[in-house]
């Protein structure tokens, strides 16, 4: 992280370079949640009318969901340089297209222009959502960031992906339209929180080596391939067992077939990449982008829209 001398003269980034360090395909699922957050919300008991006016706020948080996650993108790759200079050599600031203090000031105008976003967000004149952005903001900086740095430290760097990305995303969406003062968001918001608290290892395997010449105690490092592969296996199963569950006990107002169709059919899904994961787990290790982290995305969009079908309809 040594900084430009006189003959290494200071590249000129391209808006492209800033949207490849953004890494704008993983901006798409927390938009999506904060979304379906929102569509929920309108969906649930009471339910509220689906106008343009009451999607303002629901659009304003997904675009404010993929800025948050951009900064956390930026982030990661900062203090992750060295280790990504193993793993992902491309990366514009591995690759030098980009300086470590072009990094930040991508991340923090990133960052402000996500609380920006949160603040106008205040239906009823509740900032609730605000207050969920800047928990999940700390979060973020206690996964990446030293002294913390929880990424190292095994099963809390899957802690604190869990919660910023799976419990405060759906809760935050749900806010934009009605208070997170109650009991639903929270279930909804555990569900995805316990899909991604394993789910969230698929992209672990192949990083393995750059991870334990980095420090970062990873489960797949601390377990082993085949262990940890089994271990993250229930997060594809019993969060949508909850669906089931919920829709059961009157705890999700949305429809209540349509609900237990997802989650029987989430169930199914999940069930099928645990297939994929376990009949060879030495594979996870070994291929870039083993096909149960393309799944895991996968099954986070249908559960998303899911979720905003069976409360819409």
């Amino acid at each position: 992280m040594s900084s430009p001398t006189a003959s290494t003269p200071t590249p000129s980034p391209s808006l492209a370079t800033y949207l490849e360090f953004a890494r704008p395909f993983t901006l798409v699922a927390p938009a999506l949640g904060f979304l379906s957050g929102g569509l929920t919300a309108i969906g649930a008991h009471p339910r509220e009318a689906l106008t343009w006016d009451a999607l303002t706020f629901p659009l304003i948080g997904a675009l404010m969901a993929a800025v948050l996650n951009a900064a956390s993108n930026a982030l990661n790759q900062i203090y992750d340089l060295e280790i990504d200079r193993i793993n992902k050599p491309r990366r514009p600031l591995t690759s030098g297209r980009l300086t470590i203090a072009q990094a930040w000031v991508f991340t923090w105008i990133t960052y402000a222009i996500a609380w920006v976003l949160a603040w106008s967000i205040a239906p009823g004149g509740r900032h609730e959502c605000f207050w969920i952005v800047v928990v999940a903001t700390i979060i973020t900086f206690l996964y990446s960031a030293p002294p913390f740095r929880t990424k190292r430290l095994g099963v809390w760097a899957n802690v604190t992906i869990a919660i910023p990305r799976g419990v405060l995303l759906k809760v935050a969406g749900w806010t934009s339209v009605k208070t997170a003062m109650g009991f639903e968001p929270w279930f909804i918001g555990g569900i995805f929180g316990l899909f991604l608290l394993g789910a969230s290892t698929t992209k672990d395997f192949a990083d393995m080596e750059g991870d334990e010449r980095g420090g970062c105690r990873t489960l797949p490092i601390v377990y082993g391939v085949s262990r940890a592969a089994w271990m993250i296996s229930p997060s594809f199963i019993v969060p949508f067992l909850m669906i089931i569950v919920g829709a059961q006990t009157g705890v999700l107002t949305g429809h209540y077939s349509l609900l237990v169709a997802l989650g029987i059919g989430m169930t199914l899904y999940g069930a099928y990449v645990c297939y994929l994961m376990l009949r060879r787990p030495e594979d996870l290790a070994v291929e870039e982008n083993h096909v149960s982290w393309a799944h895991m995305y996968r099954m986070m969009f249908v559960a998303q829209v899911g979720f905003a079908l069976a409360y819409l309809l």
